[in-house]
């Protein structure tokens, strides 16, 4: 919903200050099963914007504290991926990184990615605004406050099942 107060105007009405989104625009359902110290894992992922998307994975990660790495299969893509496990950086700040190949383009590359535990970008922002009007005999009022707006959204719900072997 973009509104005049999204556009830098001033908002009309208590609606325009808030935008609160709550259909997700990623669901990722992720299935575990241990096997021989072996987790295997079957990740479906579904893409809502900006065009609908599907994605599977299949993920093979040894359990064992010595192996530091991860192995990614995408079969509708045709490619696979070795990762490591995230490496520390920082206190909240980890680093991963990996070498992957695309059978259907023929390409191998590598990529890294910093990831955080405090959350994903955008998950919500609250900005605020005052102004001090110098322009004396206009119209314009001599103090304008805006008091925040709130954009708010579901950007992502991931369910993880994991089957355990009862004893």
């Amino acid at each position: 919903m973009e509104s005049a107060a999204t556009n830098g105007e001033e908002a009309s009405s208590w609606d325009e200050l808030y935008n609160i989104n709550l259909i997700p625009s990623e669901l990722f359902v992720k299935f575990r099963k241990e096997v021989q110290g072996i987790r295997v894992g079957l990740n479906m992922e579904f893409y809502n914007t900006p065009i609908n998307e599907y994605q599977a994975k299949l993920v093979l990660k040894p359990l064992t504290p010595e192996w530091k790495w991860k192995l990614i299969y995408e079969p509708i893509h045709q490619d696979v991926r070795i990762l490591s496990k995230k490496i520390p950086v920082t206190k909240f700040l980890n680093l991963q990184v990996g070498v992957g190949h695309n059978f259907q383009m023929h390409a191998t590359g590598w990529k890294w990615k910093l990831t955080t535990c405090l959350g994903g970008d955008g998950v919500s922002r609250i900005r605020n605004k005052t102004s001090v009007g110098l322009a004396l005999g206009t119209d314009e009022p001599l103090f304008n406050m805006q008091s925040g707006r709130l954009q708010a959204s579901l950007d992502r719900v991931e369910a993880i099942l994991t089957h355990t072997d009862s004893v």
